[in-house]
């Protein structure tokens, strides 16, 4: 079983790594469902371990404007210039297909690792757009099967894992507590989790907290390093 730890911190990377992570999903703004990290970022984390970079070039849906792909297409260069060994993104058009400019986002990308995002749960058919993924050269794609949680769209992923030689790997509330069993009704052999806790300011003194969306008297999440070591420690031996 390969383990995907998404994080957006040099912290993040080296919980990752010292928890024996195949890999990790490079994100800025996990707060917004992740966009594209720095390039700082990318090269620092591509000394620890190996880095597949989220390419998102803003929240919200992913049917985008002409300049916006030219951006996507810009930064997969940028990030493979910069130690990254895969990229993750994606595209749809305004009916919810996988957009033509899927097949510029591959090219780009070269001899990296292409992992299509979320963004088949939200497209017009998963099943179609699967297809079409494996016809552009797409190398994995990330699902939970149209649900909030890999446990309840298992059905959905275990079918799309069998259906074309594109892995799926499988995503939504995967934590140690229940990896094995999103493994076992699954049938994948690659699990994405984004294990996070809040954490407050290092700053002395009244601080006001301005961390989006974390709990009173804490000022953002970081990645959880005792999670991503419990769930890492599943399948290790």
């Amino acid at each position: 079983m390969r383990i995907e730890i998404s994080v957006e911190s040099p912290q993040g990377v080296r919980a990752a790594a010292a928890a024996g992570t195949a890999r990790v999903e490079l994100c800025a703004g996990l707060s917004d469902g992740g966009l594209t990290p720095s390039v700082g970022l990318i090269e620092a984390a591509a000394e620890l371990i190996e880095v597949h970079v989220l390419v998102r070039p803003r929240p919200g849906d992913f049917a985008y404007a002409r300049d916006e792909l030219d951006v996507i297409v810009r930064d997969i260069e940028t990030a493979r210039k910069h130690g990254a060994t895969g990229v993750v993104v994606g595209a749809l058009t305004t009916e919810g297909e996988v957009h033509d400019a899927c097949a510029a986002f591959v090219e780009a990308a070269g001899d990296l690792a292409t992992t299509f995002h979320r963004a088949i749960d939200v497209s017009a058919d998963s099943r179609r757009a699967l297809d079409r993924l494996a016809e552009l050269g797409f190398t994995r794609v990330l699902t939970s099967g149209r649900r909030r949680s890999a446990l309840a769209g298992a059905p959905l992923i275990r079918e799309l894992a069998g259906r074309t030689a594109v892995d799926v790997m499988a995503c939504g509330g995967v934590r140690a507590a229940n990896a094995a069993e999103v493994a076992e009704v699954t049938g994948v052999r690659d699990l994405h989790a984004a294990p996070r806790r809040p954490v407050g300011s290092a700053l002395t003194g009244d601080v006001s907290y301005a961390g989006v969306g974390v709990p009173a008297g804490s000022d953002h999440f970081e990645t959880d390093p005792v999670e991503v070591e419990a769930l890492c420690g599943i399948f290790r031996h």
